[in-house]
């Protein structure tokens, strides 16, 4: 039996890097399923995997080891399935831009609590700096101030003119790093731009709607240097809040778990509870009022199940 990385995904075959460095396309023996995760995907990109090699020298994938962790979405064609984006990671970077396209702070948080709830790491880097007038700089300093408040660092980059790329490099190094991020932000330019000898392909930004258009369609992990991977995402409009209870929402929002010990009521949701001291400390601004916002229509999403 052989170990291998899952480094690429494309539904029915698997590119699995094997200890000797050489890579292998393989799929899944039988009906392999996770037990207790339902998803559309049995195995995903970052997986350790058992593989067999059969009497005609093709690899079936038999198994994998249990993860430390993963991160998932709602499945976009199943409704009440799942798809795992990829599994094993060290960090989590979220890829945005100010403009072009338009910062989004529904999606951010919501990647933020996905990663949260999954135990990873996250960074939130803001990419095209260099398209920002002064106004605008100053008001991406306080909004990443805001989010570093609350626990998550922000790096501010350039990759049309290099800036910032080095502290990336030594950010990522000797882990598995994932990129996120809607489409047209620059995932594929900067990952181009750590490793210029991977070929990958570049959004471009429509100006009439600030959308990116979809370059990348799976999951793919690429070596930047020795012990050290980024696994690149498609271009993600929306997580799905899955698995998930209203009254779990809470433990994924970092400043309301460090205030709630200061609420009237050991139970407190944080919406409607007389001396919470979650909603006092939104209402007085000594917290983004976007994050509390986000929070309450995600709980509404989950409790009504429209998403």
């Amino acid at each position: 039996m052989t170990e291998g990385l899952v480094i690429k995904s494309t539904g029915s075959w698997y590119k699995v890097k094997l200890s000797d460095g050489s890579t292998i396309d393989a799929r899944i023996r039988g009906k392999l399923r996770i037990a207790d995760i339902k998803s559309t995907n049995p195995v995903s990109v970052g997986d350790i995997v058992f593989l067999d090699k059969e009497a005609d020298n093709e690899y079936m994938i038999t198994d994998l080891k249990p993860r430390k962790n993963y991160i998932i979405r709602k499945s976009t064609n199943l409704s009440k399935q799942t798809h795992i984006i990829a599994a094993n990671i060290d960090l989590a970077l979220l890829i945005t831009s100010l403009k072009q396209p338009k910062l989004k702070f529904g999606f951010v948080d919501r990647f933020l609590m996905t990663a949260e709830a999954y135990g990873i790491p996250a960074v939130i880097v803001f990419n095209k700096m260099d398209l920002l007038d002064e106004e605008e700089l100053d008001y991406l300093k306080d909004l990443s101030e805001a989010y570093q408040k609350v626990g998550y660092p922000s790096l501010h980059i350039s990759v049309n003119d290099g800036f910032g790329i080095e502290t990336i490099k030594e950010m990522i190094e000797g882990k598995i790093t994932l990129f996120s991020g809607h489409s047209g932000v620059g995932k594929s330019s900067l990952l181009n731009a750590l490793n210029a000898t991977i070929e990958t392909r570049v959004s471009t930004v429509s100006e009439s709607n600030e959308k990116g258009k979809h370059t990348t369609t799976f999951a793919e992990m690429f070596e930047i240097s020795p012990k050290t991977y980024v696994i690149d995402t498609p271009g993600i409009k929306n997580f799905g809040l899955t698995d998930m209870t209203p009254d779990e929402l809470k433990n994924y929002f970092p400043e309301m778990v460090k205030l709630s010990s200061e609420c009237r009521f050991s139970n407190c949701i944080h919406l409607n509870e007389p001396g919470c001291a979650v909603r006092d400390a939104f209402e007085n601004s000594e917290l983004p009022w976007f994050r509390y916002e986000d929070y309450q229509n995600f709980y509404d999403e989950i409790k009504t199940g429209k998403f």
